[in-house]
Order: C-alpha cells, then sequence, then structure tokens
C-alpha cells in the first residue's frame, strides 16, 4: 500500500473542522495523519490479543498492484472461534447509542461533501464504473439509517461491521472461511468469473476491468466494494471468518489499519474468539 503521506493530509485537516461534533476528535491516526477514528464509543477491549501478519492462519491474501494504481486501500483480518448465534446485551446497548448519533451527524448532510465517502465514488470512475448503480456500501448504509431511523440487523457480526463502517467510512466486510477456495485476491477482473450476488439464484455476467476480491475458483465473493455473494455469506452457524476493511485515496494507510485493528477488538469483545490483522501481499 502506498504510504498515505501526501496531499489528503489538508483535505483531512479541512474536513476535520466540518465534522459534526459528534464525528469529530482532535486527535489524529497513529501516523499523525488526518483526525483519529472511533469516536463514537468507548474504546474496546479485544477478548484475545491480535497481530499483524503477511498469511492469514487459513490462506493467503493477495491484492493486485494494478487495483493499488487505482487508489484502493486494502487491509484484511481474520477472527475465528467467534459465536455468532447469540445475542450479546453489552453489544446491544452499544448498537442503541451508537445508531443514534450516527442518526443525528448524518442527518441533512450531503454525503458527497465527505471525501472517504466521495473517494469511493471517484474509485469508481477510475474503475469506469457507472455511480449510478454502483453504490459504495458505506454510503448505501448511512442513508438506509437515516431514512428509517434503524439500520437493518442481519446477525450480530455482521451488524458490528455495519456499525463500524458508518462510523469510519470505510467499507467492511466479512466472509465466511468454511466457503471459501484456496487464496483470496483482490484484482482486477476479466469477464471469466463466476458471480451470484448475494439474494440472487443465478450467476450475474462480471464485467471485466472492475475490482473484485475472488477465490481460487475464480469466483467473485465480493464486486468493488458494493455487493457480496450468497457463498460465503456469514450466518448465525458462522465461527470464523475473513473480513475486508477497504479505503480508498482519502484514507490514509494508518487509518485502514486503526480500522482492521478495531474490527478485530469489537468482534472479539461482543462475539468472543481469536484474531489477526493480516496485510495483503502484492502482485
Amino acid at each position: 500500500m502506498p504510504d498515505g503521506n501526501g496531499p489528503h493530509h489538508d483535505v483531512y485537516a479541512l474536513f476535520s473542522k466540518s465534522l459534526p461534533p459528534c464525528l469529530s476528535l482532535g486527535t489524529q491516526g497513529s501516523d499523525g495523519s488526518g483526525p483519529r477514528i472511533f469516536p463514537l464509543s468507548e474504546p474496546a477491549v479485544s477478548a484475545s490479543p491480535f497481530f499483524f501478519d503477511q498469511n492469514g492462519a487459513n490462506m493467503a491474501y493477495y491484492v493486485e498492484q494494478a487495483v493499488l494504481a487505482l487508489g484502493v486501500k486494502i487491509v484484511f483480518a481474520e477472527v475465528e472461534d467467534f459465536d455468532n448465534s447469540t445475542d450479546s446485551p453489552e453489544w446491544e446497548a452499544q448498537r442503541e447509542e451508537r445508531l443514534a448519533k450516527l442518526i443525528d451527524c448524518w442527518t441533512g448532510k450531503d454525503l458527497h461533501a465527505d471525501p472517504m465517502l466521495e473517494g469511493f465514488h471517484i474509485l469508481h470512475d477510475h474503475a469506469h464504473v457507472r455511480r449510478k448503480h454502483n453504490v459504495p456500501a458505506p454510503v448505501t448504509l448511512i442513508k438506509l439509517l437515516v431514512k428509517r431511523g434503524d439500520a437493518p440487523y442481519i446477525n450480530k457480526v455482521v451488524d458490528i461491521y455495519n456499525t463500524l463502517s458508518m462510523e469510519t467510512r470505510l467499507a467492511l466486510g466479512a466472509h465466511d472461511l468454511d466457503h471459501v477456495e484456496g487464496d483470496v485476491t483482490l484484482r482486477v477482473t476479466d469477464g471469466s468469473e463466476l458471480y451470484v450476488p448475494l439474494g440472487e439464484y443465478l450467476p450475474v455476467p462480471v464485467a471485466a476491468g472492475e475490482y473484485s476480491y475472488c477465490d481460487d475458483s475464480n469466483e467473485v465473493l465480493c464486486r468493488l466494494e458494493v455487493r457480496q455473494v450468497n457463498k460465503t455469506a456469514t450466518t448465525p452457524r458462522t465461527t470464523r471468518a475473513f473480513f475486508i476493511v477497504q479505503g480508498n485515496e482519502a484514507t490514509p494507510d494508518s487509518y485502514v489499519v486503526d480500522a482492521a485493528q478495531r474490527l478485530v477488538e469489537e468482534i472479539t469483545r461482543y462475539a468472543g474468539g481469536s484474531g489477526r490483522v493480516v496485510m495483503p501481499q502484492t502482485k
């Protein structure tokens, strides 16, 4: 990944001044670049230590240089032995408080004015993907939250990362490790990939030249940061998963790494298990 030290520091300084108070902290990321994330809750305490690695416990993670050149920032995480089948009263209390603050923060706001959220649209421009039908996941989540006054609840793990996605304005996703074939690569598609979107039953054609997360069976696990698939969707029976933490040109590297760290901390705190942050290898 690029070092994140560039003109976006000025963007961050300007954006920090314009943030609603509940999204503004005054402290910075671990390398001093930009506003510190996670202002909406107390720091989570990990149930188990995590560590950084270039290999997951189960597979390797790769990213093509061509995808990085578009402006994608990507870090992975793995968490194993978690319980996604039971409720967590502690999480439910956190959820209610954090969603209320997010609603207050984003109501009446222009999401295109946020450089992190707009950065995903700019990624799509670089990949020649139409904006209208390819809304980035964090934008979709925030719009639904403001419109409905609540976030859709699928299961505990999904709920945790969706909340964190809205807070950080990054694209997060989880994939059941028991259904991944081989290694995972974030790569440019060539149109030959198998893609069965979440909620669909038949394959959908994949355009060449987009970026997608694929396993070694040449199946798309997530198209852009827009749509996941049935194959690796997490359910209450899921006990181990890999997670995508994706940013763009407006997100310094340390910001994305910090989010991956916090994701591991929150999953293990509210669902148990142990995890790691994984830095992908470049192809």
